[in-house]
């Protein structure tokens, strides 16, 4: 095996001093965020995620939401406390895929709105609540309610109400268990995290 040469060297060390930096600067995840002089300090969002209309977005403390990811808040959207967004997901809380085949402006008929909006737009307000897991690659639609404790399986489509605890799948994401029942078996082997558990879960469902 050839021994790599000076240039070859120099050039990998610039690399990866490159890619330091550049994690440095612009993907390292911070503690604090502020919403309306609200302090949120352990508030984490990366600087790689897009946020539209993020004075509709509404978040409580403790939440992370991670790189890659695009929230459009326009019809507003909430965010629980403890609930992580990952990586490359999309939160839209509205949609034009109606509008493009009958806006108005094809028709001749006048705008909706001053901001272009169309009637045939579909917005609703978008709730996530608190301690839920949003797994990479979802899309959680306009109009989405998850109760607390939920966990959404990567790359679901989410669309509609779903109660406390789901466990979301597929495209669409449908309800495929509970989590509490994986949680009651990992409590179960550390009993010490039960009473901070039941302290925002409530106890645990008997089998």
């Amino acid at each position: 095996m050839s021994c790599p040469s000076p240039s070859l060297r120099l050039r990998a060390a610039f690399n990866r001093l490159r890619r330091r930096a550049w994690h440095a600067l612009f993907f390292r995840m911070l503690f604090g965020e502020m919403q309306q002089s609200r302090a949120l300090p352990l508030t984490r969002i990366s600087p790689s995620t897009c946020i539209e209309h993020e004075d509709r977005l509404e978040l409580d403390d403790d939440v992370f939401i991670g790189h890659f990811n695009f929230i459009e808040a326009s019809s507003g959207v909430r965010i629980g406390r403890g609930t992580q967004v990952t990586n490359f997901i999309s939160i839209v809380s509205h949609s034009t895929h109606r509008s493009v085949r009958v806006a108005a402006r094809l028709s001749g008929a006048p705008e909706a709105a001053a901001d272009g909006s169309q009637p045939s737009d579909i917005r609703a307000p978008i709730a996530i609540g608190a301690h839920c897991f949003i797994g990479p690659h979802s899309v959680i639609e306009a109009g989405t309610t998850l109760g607390k404790g939920c966990l959404v399986a990567a790359g679901s489509r989410v669309r509609g109400t779903f109660g406390d605890f789901a466990v979301l799948a597929g495209n669409p994401a449908q309800v495929v268990g509970d989590t509490r029942s994986q949680d009651a078996r990992w409590l179960a082997s550390h009993p010490e995290y039960r009473t901070a558990y039941e302290s925002w879960a409530g106890a645990l469902p008997r089998d």
